[in-house]
């Protein structure tokens, strides 16, 4: 794949560029891309959710009332999730959503996308950029 060579204007040069086909020829593998993306955002999770268990609510553990007679059901604490400000039963626990992906595996993602990005037409080459001061607007102009 050949590619033109462009100037700080946004002009082309004249210059070709060969692209190397083991980076940028190869079949994309979506699987693969999509494996790495979904990592990248479960790293991104804080997964710093928490509700109070049984044990954590304050409340006493009295019984409430007789365990017969009453016509209602047992009760044992004011902690249980029945009633009103008891523990929530299998609530969010802080947890780290990471997942590890192989460096094989990763290292085929990045160059699918680079081959997928290469066949859209979405790579370009630009020569040497120097600047006097860092202005953003220049890496718009391609």
């Amino acid at each position: 794949m050949e590619l033109s060579v462009y100037n700080i204007k946004g002009e082309d040069t004249g210059r070709k560029v060969t692209l190397s086909d083991a980076i940028f020829g190869l079949e994309p593998n979506e699987h693969v891309m999509y494996l790495d993306v979904k990592q990248y955002l479960a790293n991104q999770r804080q997964g710093t959710h928490k509700s109070k268990q049984r044990h954590e609510v304050q409340g006493t553990t009295k019984k409430l009332k007789k365990q017969k007679g009453t016509g209602g059901a047992r009760a044992g604490s004011m902690k249980s999730p029945v009633f009103i400000g008891g523990g929530r039963v299998f609530g969010p626990q802080p947890r780290d959503y990471g997942f590890k992906l192989n460096k094989k595996t990763k290292r085929v993602a990045r160059l699918s996308a680079l081959s997928t990005l290469a066949q859209e037409g979405k790579v370009a080459l630009v020569e040497t950029i120097t600047l006097d001061a860092p202005v953003r607007k220049i890496f718009f102009r391609f």
